[in-house]
């Protein structure tokens, strides 16, 4: 019997990979989103359900078919405001939980965030750090993450997993800022002198962890996901500039002032930047995946140095169209106008 899998969020960046990755292990595909599908490779691949996880009955329709579902629908914090991003994230969530214990789903996974442990206070994080969200975003998946083990305890299958921001084709988000200076020979803004260690995630090597997490014995676990190897910002980011031949040059920003003005412009909606990305880039920010490798069998291949490249070289590729669209999700650019004038002056 063929497995049916249903990726909510699936229209979006990671949606997208996951269900590239799915169907190349044979799976029938759906994917459930407010917005269309735009990944042409996939048109008449998948079912497209076009259906908010907000609404109760429309999610509990979508699943009735799946045999294992992904939940990677959310509200990012540059939604700003608590009533949408709970809504989506925690009320969303329950929805999903329900759809999947009325239909007797054998599994879900849950994308949670390390934004559950807030800034960082000793590193490597585990599984076990207590947690201590900051902002809405990383309050909201604490909360969801609690519905999750309630529903365990209802007999409901369910996996945690708690990622690093990760990067790939087709992500832009604030990453869109640096990479635009790096093309343009202008300077790269970092918080604080850019020598802490900062951990990111392929976009590929999360669709394997999700497809291991879908298909392994073990379940009911919780699990962070991160890469193997990263070195610090100003490194990372230096590979990028050399390989370019870029004339740009990283510059240093103190990191008290830049995060009392990016604070304030932050409460008068003029940057797309919320607090969890302003406090946690200039500190030490990286998780133990150990659990990850040694109970799902799970090695990330990609570095900090491979992903970064690897995006870097697709926004150049696509520069021009991805400049006229801005929005709030990671598959356009965020509206850095303000901020690109201050890069500028």
């Amino acid at each position: 019997m063929q497995q049916k899998v249903l990726i909510t969020g699936g229209t979006g960046f990671l949606g997208v990979h996951l269900a590239r990755k799915f169907l190349q292990e044979g799976w029938r595909v759906s994917l459930v989103d407010i917005a269309p599908l735009e990944a042409k490779d996939l048109a008449k691949k998948v079912t497209v359900i076009k259906a908010d996880v907000r609404n109760k009955k429309a999610v509990s329709q979508a699943v009735a078919t799946a045999t294992h579902v992904i939940h990677a629908a959310a509200a990012l914090p540059i939604h700003r405001q608590k009533k949408i991003i709970f809504a989506t994230n925690v009320s969303g969530t329950k929805n999903v939980l329900e759809a999947c214990l009325e239909h007797n789903v054998k599994r879900m996974i849950f994308i949670s965030s390390t934004a559950v442990y807030g800034i960082p206070k000793k590193v490597p994080e585990t599984e076990e750090t207590p947690l201590n969200p900051t902002g809405y975003y990383g309050q909201s998946k604490v909360a969801a993450e609690k519905l999750c083990r309630e529903y365990q305890t209802k007999g409901l299958e369910v996996t945690i997993l708690r990622p690093k921001t990760f990067l790939g084709p087709e992500r832009l988000g604030v990453f869109a800022l640096w990479f635009e200076a790096i093309y343009s020979g202008h300077r790269v803004f970092i918080l604080g002198n850019g020598k802490n260690k900062y951990q990111l995630l392929a976009v590929s090597d999360i669709s394997d962890a999700i497809y291991k997490a879908t298909t392994s014995s073990v379940t009911n676990q919780t699990f962070n996901l991160g890469a193997k190897e990263f070195q610090t910002w100003r490194k990372d980011l230096r590979s990028i500039i050399r390989f370019d031949k870029s004339r740009a040059q990283i510059t240093s920003l103190p990191v008290i002032p830049s995060q009392l003005i990016l604070q304030i412009l932050e409460f008068l909606h003029l940057s797309p930047l919320s607090a969890w990305h302003y406090k946690t880039l200039p500190v030490p920010s990286y998780v133990s995946i150990d659990k990850a490798e040694r109970l799902l069998h799970w090695h990330p291949r990609k570095s900090n140095q491979d992903l970064l490249l690897e995006n870097y070289l697709w926004y150049k590729q696509h520069r021009k169209a991805i400049q006229t669209r801005t929005g709030h999700t990671h598959r356009v650019s965020w509206n850095f106008k303000l901020l690109n004038l201050i890069s500028h002056l």
